[in-house]
């Protein structure tokens, strides 16, 4: 996963293409690199050794293949996961009007650079995908979790995080936003 592609390449601005069903085993591989990868960069022995940044969400896009396939890995305060899925096709079928956004801000492994600013998303989500075996899964995500989700799915849409960030007061929300962290 050393390909991980930069800001700047068209491949992240772009929309990617639905996956088919049944999968390739070339998608297939791919959706289990992308774990791999999100699994060994939380592992602080082997992300020093090969100098990895942390990530809770990979994009296929970011390793430039256009597809809607994203691995998502969010640990809980221990360290075990929490919640752990290729999303294939992923669709929000409904959003929270209340707003949420990290503390800290987003990061990005496809944005080498820090982009100050609160990037407000949904607090609450209804989430639909499939698994690498065509199942349906639909599920309710909240707080951090709902956050990484969509930061993922925009990727699959070309949209960049700071690209939601006030461009005049990058830390001004609607009062009734909750920040999380």
């Amino acid at each position: 996963m050393e390909n991980i592609i930069r800001e700047g390449n068209p491949t992240l601005r772009a929309r990617a293409k639905a996956v088919t069903f049944p999968m390739n085993a070339e998608n297939k591989e791919l959706a289990g690199k992308m774990m791999e990868f999100l699994e060994n960069s939380q592992d602080p022995e082997i992300a020093e050794k090969y100098k990895l940044r942390a990530g809770v969400g990979l994009a296929a896009p970011q390793v430039d293949v256009s597809l809607r396939m994203t691995a998502v890995l969010v640990p809980d305060e221990n360290g075990a996961p929490l919640f752990k899925h290729v999303l294939v096709n992923p669709t929000i079928l409904s959003e929270s009007v209340r707003m949420a956004a990290l503390s800290e801000g987003e990061g990005c492994l496809s944005v080498d650079r820090e982009v100050p600013g609160y990037v407000p998303r949904h607090d609450r989500i209804t989430l639909r995908w499939y698994d690498l075996d065509g199942n349906k899964h639909v599920e309710k995500l909240r707080d951090y979790v709902a956050i990484v989700c969509q930061h993922e799915i925009d990727h699959l849409n070309g949209i960049l995080f700071y690209d939601h960030i006030n461009k005049k007061n990058p830390f001004e929300t609607d009062p009734s936003t909750i920040l999380i962290g």
